[in-house]
């Protein structure tokens, strides 16, 4: 395995080359990177919308898959804002300007939303929510509506724990020589992110508009009524104003002090 120093340097090198795609390659693989954590959230509803009774069971099913995702990502060399959220090291060691930073964040976060929104619109209106005769939409409805209806300050903080755990994935992930490795590094902390229940940014990008899609379609939207599933907050403006917004700001937060911490501990010249 990469001593720790090795990793955060690996990761100074890796960042200058995030930095330097040109935008189409940014967007591409930015897009096959949020339909991949788009799937972990729609395995992720699908394998647990039947235990509404029951909702440790339900965090830890859910933990148990989504973190795949990852793994996926980290073997396949697609681009996700999240992870990408360190390239502040290579900013520090000064082989990164922060206006390439920010090119490769924007990019990246775009291509993000569009995976993640177009398996939403496959799922909605295609039927797979429709499992379950309806279950899994009005269970998709209502996760979409609690993460709607967070304070900013709870999805801000949510969002910082969220990307310290992806961030640390990502190097542990790294720090492997080989295909087990580099999937078991990567599979722990997002587990233990998804348990928890914090927010992740581009996992939300399918989670809220999944949710907003489903009650969108009138026979959703009624058997979530008849539910109990209040969804008057859900709403593409609190989207992206309660939810993105706040927990796209944490999300750097985290991220890039993972990649500080990173720095400051490994490479920093004294």
């Amino acid at each position: 395995m990469f001593n720790p120093a090795e990793i955060t340097g690996n990761y100074a090198e890796i960042g200058v080359k995030k930095a330097s795609y040109p935008i189409w390659r940014l967007l591409m693989m930015g897009a096959l990177a949020g339909f991949t954590i788009g799937m972990g959230g729609a395995v992720a509803n699908t394998t647990t919308f039947a235990f509404t009774m029951n909702p440790s069971a339900q965090r830890i099913i859910a933990g148990l898959l989504f973190p795949f995702g990852l793994g996926i990502i980290m073997l396949t060399g697609m681009e996700l804002f999240t992870g990408n959220c360190m390239i502040v090291i290579s900013v520090v060691e000064k082989k990164v300007k922060i206006p390439a930073m920010l090119r490769n964040w924007l990019f990246v976060y775009l291509g993000n939303f569009i995976g993640a929104l177009a398996l939403s619109l496959a799922h909605v209106y295609a039927g797979q929510t429709g499992l379950g005769g309806g279950a899994l939409a009005v269970y998709t409805i209502k996760t979409a509506a609690y993460k709607c209806d967070l304070s900013f300050g709870n999805a801000l903080v949510l969002g910082i724990l969220c990307n310290i755990m992806v961030c640390i994935g990502v190097l542990t992930s790294m720090s492997a020589k080989d295909t087990a490795g580099r999937i078991i590094g990567a599979f722990i902390p997002i587990a233990f992110f998804v348990i928890c229940g914090y927010e992740h940014s581009i996992a939300n990008m399918y989670y809220i508009p999944a949710g907003l899609l489903a009650n969108s379609v009138p026979e959703y939207n009624l058997l979530a009524a008849e539910a109990g599933v209040h969804a008057e907050g859900l709403t593409w403006i609190r989207f992206v104003c309660a939810n993105l917004l706040p927990v796209t700001l944490g999300n750097i937060i985290g991220g890039a002090g993972v990649g500080l911490i990173m720095w400051a501990g490994h490479l920093r010249k004294h």
